[in-house]
């Protein structure tokens, strides 16, 4: 529920007024949807490949190496090539050849390989704990048919993929419940500890928190891997899960619930009780302040520690500024957490209990404030980790899903503004009314069943206890009766019923906004994304065509004007064939003592690439297999010698497709 919707107003609120706090949650809200709820940074993205996609080399490379964005996890069957055939002809065993920044693995492959079209399957874990895989294919001296068919399933899709992604949503529900509702207890109203509703809330946040935790890890090792569930039964893999930063950081979480479990007890045991006792004594009051203290250090450390098991272990964890987006994630996931677990717990004592004071929803106002505030500055700096361009918010899917996220704040500000009006119009009746928030303050809620349950025990008795059928008649009747105080006692007020109806719409657009968050932490952020339609764009083949260029030259000396025409054939990334034929200005062939040739692209860095060709006849040099690793604006120098001491060079940009 946003800030607004449960601002104390007990005078009418003037829309002039209202209009900048609205702006405000608006620009807070459009924020964060540029976050998830454990904000990403990017999937491991494929950089670039040796040799590259749809590339024709003139000799069998001795290895095939994939360079990625971020740090991965593979194994030795993490790469694969295979033959036309579907023969696999790599060596199974995995090179590390990460230097600095630079993350580069590579497989050696068997000597004597023949002509044809060879297929490269790889899979990976990225340091984000998302899975990451993709294939392509490259040819030995010309392009052939392929035979390869390769497996349908990709690390994390499939059933497996499915069956860890309602995890991973359950496990966000169940701590926003279990943190949020705690929160709003003790921050906003600390009778509520007492409260039947709210404790069966929270238990369940930790239920479902402790279940899906154990389901992940379960579910971790064919998520990861082959995509069956039989493997989750597999020990050696649960074994070398446990091993990986993921595992450890699901393991740890297990550890903090069973903390969290003991936070919970003392919360509903010995804090309820004694906020069921009257604190006339000072001894009373002291022991219930020092309490609540212990209650709320010891929760905030307990929380903070399990919304870290996602920061150090995803996206948070890597990418750019990781020092900085690991706090960053545990403060968004705390304000999240406090936000919308609040939310759902002020729902539920709406609903369920009828004489709820309305200063805890005054309380809960500021704290959703606080957080609006809080999500606003995490927010504006998780989106720039996430997308880095603003084309990346229409040309990515993760950039789409966030336009489907926009949509649905739109709506949750609509029905927040709903929801403003009607706290607006709350107000403590007269003492004795139906539309009082707090009915019988003199008499507690398990004071009244407690009377009730003592008359029916007497009814009970004067029937006769022998009549088992009479006993239950009666029982169900004083449930009946029960229930209808309740609902009489809920629905007595307008304003109240109005204000739950649209704190029910706004839950039920917050479990939307969770369920899209939870598939954006999935998804492949948008400069990932973009990083590797770069990679993949600049390594597509383009139709045959050789690239001719002529260049004048002047080394100063006699005989030291003429031109070489350069062809580099067929002027795509991968393989070339280089000519160069060199003349004098009648156009006839001049066999000059030197040449030699350079390629640089200055957009990636690379070169200059030095080639010296052999000589072919006169006025005539060739090299062939001459390796251009990427598609883009190429620099080709030409250095001519025509004396021992004249010598020029001139250089020319070219398209390499």
């Amino acid at each position: 529920m946003t800030a607004t919707a449960l601002a104390p107003s007990p005078a009418r609120v003037r829309p002039a007024a209202l209009l900048p706090r609205l702006t405000l949650v608006l620009a807070a809200l459009l924020a964060t949807l540029f976050t998830a709820a454990a904000p990403a940074t990017a999937h491991a993205a494929l950089t670039a490949s040796d040799p590259q996609e749809g590339a024709v080399v003139a000799t069998a490379p001795a290895q095939v190496t994939l360079s990625f964005s971020e740090q991965v996890a593979m194994g030795d069957d993490s790469i694969r090539v295979m033959d036309p055939q579907g023969k696999r002809v790599d060596t199974g065993e995995l090179r590390d050849m990460c230097s600095g920044s630079t993350i580069r693995y590579g497989t050696a492959l068997h000597s004597g390989l023949p002509d044809g079209t060879y297929t490269v399957a790889w899979q990976a874990v990225s340091a984000d704990s998302h899975p990451v895989s993709g294939a392509f294919t490259f040819s030995i001296g010309a392009p052939s048919s392929t035979s390869v068919t390769l497996l349908t399933h990709q690390g994390g899709g499939g059933p497996v993929g499915i069956a860890y992604g309602i995890a991973r949503y359950a496990a966000y529900a169940g701590f926003t419940v279990l943190v949020g509702g705690a929160a709003f207890i003790l921050l906003c109203w600390r009778p509520g500890a007492a409260q039947r509703p709210l404790q069966k809330l929270v238990l369940r946040g930790w239920v479902m928190l402790t279940a899906a935790t154990l389901a992940m890890i379960v579910l971790r090792n064919p998520y990861t891997g082959s995509g069956k569930f039989a493997d989750a039964l597999d020990l050696s893999g649960l074994k070398s899960v446990l091993e990986t930063k993921t595992g450890a950081s699901l393991v740890s979480r297990l550890l903090l619930l069973g903390a969290a479990a003991l936070f919970v007890a003392v919360l509903f045991g010995a804090y309820a009780r004694r906020q069921t006792t009257p604190a006339a004594e000072e001894n009373a009051s002291k022991d219930t302040s020092d309490l609540f203290f212990g209650l709320a250090i010891g929760g905030a450390v307990v929380a903070g520690g399990i919304a870290a098991t996602w920061a150090l272990a995803e996206h948070a964890s890597t990418g750019v500024q990781p020092g900085i987006a690991m706090p960053v994630d545990i403060v968004h996931l705390m304000a999240v957490a406090l936000w919308l677990g609040g939310l759902t717990a002020l729902l539920v004592a709406l609903h369920k209990v009828p004489d709820m004071e309305r200063e805890a929803v005054q309380r809960f106002s500021k704290v959703a404030f606080v957080c609006v505030l809080v999500l606003t500055a995490t927010g504006i700096y998780q989106s720039w980790r996430q997308l880095g361009t603003w084309s990346a918010l229409t040309g990515t899917s993760y950039g789409q899903l966030l336009l489907v996220k926009i949509g649905l704040v739109a709506v949750l500000v609509a029905v927040a503004y709903l929801s403003r009006s009607w706290t607006a119009r709350l107000s403590d009746a007269a003492a004795g009314t139906a539309a009082r928030l707090v009915p019988q303050r003199d008499v507690s809620r398990e004071t009244r069943r407690a009377v009730s349950r003592e008359t029916s025990a007497v009814g009970v008795r004067a029937t006769g206890a022998e009549d088992p059928k009479r006993a239950a008649q009666l029982a169900r009747q004083r449930a009946a009766r029960e229930n209808a105080r309740e609902k009489q006692a809920r629905d007595a007020d307008p304003s109240r019923a109005g204000l739950r109806r649209s704190v029910l719409a706004e839950a039920a657009v917050a479990v939307a906004l969770l369920a899209v968050t939870t598939v954006l932490t999935g998804t492949e952020p948008g400069r990932a994304a973009e990083q590797e339609a770069g990679r993949t764009t600049s390594a597509t083949a383009v139709p045959n065509r050789a690239i001719k260029i002529t260049l004048p030259f002047d080394t100063g000396g006699a005989k030291g004007k003429g031109s070489v025409r350069l062809e580099v054939d067929p002027g795509r990334a991968g393989a070339n064939t280089l000519h160069l034929w060199v003349n004098d200005p009648d156009g006839s062939p001049l066999d000059v003592p030197e040449i030699k040739v350079a390629f640089t692209l200055p957009a990636r860095e690379i070169g200059p690439l030095p080639l010296v060709p052999e000589r072919a006849a006169p006025g005539h040099w060739s090299a062939s297999g001459v390796q251009l690793p990427f598609a883009g604006e190429w620099r080709i120098d030409v250095t001519v010698r025509t004396s021992d001491i004249d010598q020029t060079t001139v250089q020319k940009n070219v398209k390499i497709g």
